[in-house]
C-alpha cells in the first residue's frame, strides 16, 4: 500500500474562495458561493464552507468560517467576545443570559444581513496559528494527528519556501482514512 501525502488529497488554493482582509463579508460570502459552485462542477461530495483571508502583501492570514460570519452578523457580539473566544463553546445557560442581557437578536433578521455589506473581513475571521499549516509531502498520518489534536477543520498546505498552496480540509482526510477500511455494509 502505497503512503498518501498531504498534496495527493489537498485542494489547490487557486479552487478556493480567498479575499483580502478590506473585502466586507457579503463580498466574502458572494467568493465562497462562486468557489462551491465551480468546485461541484468537479463531482466532489463536499462544498466548501470556509473563505480564506489575504493580507496586502499576499499572505493567507486568516479564514472565515461559516459560524465566524454568523457570529460577525450578530449586533454587539463583536465587542464582547475576542476573536479568540469565538472559537470556543458557551453552555446553552451562558448563551440564554447573554442574549436576554444585550438582547443581541431582537433587530430583524434582514436588517442583520444587510450588515455583512460593512464588516470587513479582517474583522470576521478567525487568525490562523502556526499549528494549523502542513507541509505538503507531510504523510496522511500526519496530518490526521495534527487535525485530531489539533480539533482543526482543515490546514493550510505549504511548500517548500512556506508559501501557501493548497488546504486540507477534514473532510476530505475522513474519506480517505475511512476509505481503506473496506465496503461498509
Amino acid at each position: 500500500m502505497q503512503t498518501s501525502i498531504v498534496k495527493d488529497i489537498m485542494v489547490p488554493l487557486a479552487e478556493y474562495a480567498v479575499i483580502g482582509e478590506d473585502a466586507s463579508l457579503y463580498e466574502a460570502i458572494i467568493e465562497l458561493k462562486r468557489a462551491q459552485e465551480n468546485f461541484s462542477r468537479k463531482n466532489s461530495l463536499h462544498a466548501h464552507r470556509a473563505i480564506l483571508v489575504r493580507n496586502k502583501s499576499g499572505r493567507i492570514i486568516g479564514k472565515i468560517s461559516q459560524m465566524d460570519a454568523l457570529k460577525a452578523l450578530e449586533p454587539k457580539a463583536r465587542n464582547l467576545i475576542s476573536k479568540t473566544a469565538r472559537r470556543i463553546g458557551f453552555s446553552k445557560n451562558y448563551l440564554v443570559s447573554t442574549h436576554e442581557q444585550f438582547r443581541l437578536w431582537d433587530i430583524q433578521i434582514e436588517h442583520i444581513s444587510n450588515q455583512a455589506r460593512h464588516i470587513l473581513a479582517k474583522d470576521a475571521m478567525y487568525a490562523l496559528t502556526s499549528g494549523e499549516y502542513i507541509d505538503s509531502e507531510a504523510t496522511l498520518a500526519a496530518a490526521t494527528h495534527q487535525l485530531a489534536r489539533g480539533n482543526h477543520h482543515s490546514l493550510l498546505v505549504t511548500d517548500k519556501k512556506k508559501n501557501v498552496v493548497g488546504i486540507l480540509r477534514q473532510v476530505d482526510v475522513f474519506t480517505v482514512v475511512f476509505s481503506n477500511i473496506g465496503p461498509i455494509q
